[in-house]
């Protein structure tokens, strides 16, 4: 097939893939594709698999590239066989994923509470897709009502365009602040995290900035996947130490 049927076929389950994200996962070598002797690329059904694998890891594990392609090769030499029906389907019932630490982040949890987390990207974090909802929208996706919303504002925890819309984020980020209202935390209670969140966020885009800015083909693939890598690190690093203070707390 030719990168535009395979772009056909990946779109409904990932909407934000394009040309040069398949591009630039091949640069990376963690698909190789067949080239014409024009030099046109050719995928066939193996490589599709293994583009949804990639894909597939980043969206639900917030896994970066050097370890999904780790998994890759495994998988290549006979030592793992998991495909990507199965990991799907240990993801959705809530399992963890084959080989991972059962003690390290999982996005079990978040599915439970009908929580999706969004795949982290440059910019608001993405450089070419953009979904504007309107206030009545951003209400029915995420289920909560105009007085929850209407908080979530005034703690700064949302903020509409310039011309009054929300992006796709606000539907996540309104549904886990409904979960955590669950467990008694407020929209007050949830300003630290967005001070937190606002630091992180500092210090990604002074190391993404420049390569986004760099002239050279592939520059925006390249720090789309540094700020995904960078993401994936702060939340594992998070987690682990809201763990360590939690335990510490128990302790004492």
């Amino acid at each position: 097939m030719s990168i535009g049927s395979v772009l056909d076929l990946l779109r409904p389950d990932f909407p934000d893939v394009t040309i040069s994200k398949i591009r630039f996962l091949e640069a990376e070598g963690l698909i190789r594709p067949e080239r014409t002797p024009s030099g046109y690329r050719r995928f066939s059904i193996a490589d599709i698999e293994r583009l949804r694998f990639v894909l597939t890891a980043q969206r639900d594990q917030y896994l970066p590239l050097k370890v999904i392609k780790e998994q890759l090769e495994a998988i290549d030499s006979g030592a793992a066989t998991l495909g990507v029906r199965e990991a799907r389907a240990r993801v959705d019932s809530g399992l963890p994923a084959a080989g991972s630490d059962r003690d390290s982040l999982s996005v079990a949890a978040p599915r439970r509470l009908g929580v999706v987390p969004n795949e982290v990207s440059p910019d608001d974090l993405r450089f070419d897709h953009e979904i504007r909802l309107t206030r009545a929208d951003l209400l029915a996706r995420a289920e909560i009502d105009e007085e929850f919303l209407d908080n979530l504002l005034r703690a700064n925890l949302l903020a509409p365009s310039a011309a009054g819309y929300f992006g796709d984020d606000a539907v996540t980020l309104a549904r886990t602040a409904r979960a955590l209202a669950e467990f008694g935390l407020e929209a007050r209670h949830l300003r630290a995290f967005k001070l937190a969140a606002d630091r992180e966020a500092a210090l990604v885009a002074q190391i993404a900035a420049p390569i986004a800015k760099s002239r050279d083909a592939g520059a925006r693939a390249r720090a789309e996947e540094t700020v995904r890598e960078l993401a994936a690190l702060s939340l594992t690093l998070h987690t682990c130490l809201v763990k360590s203070s939690v335990r510490s707390s128990l302790e004492g």
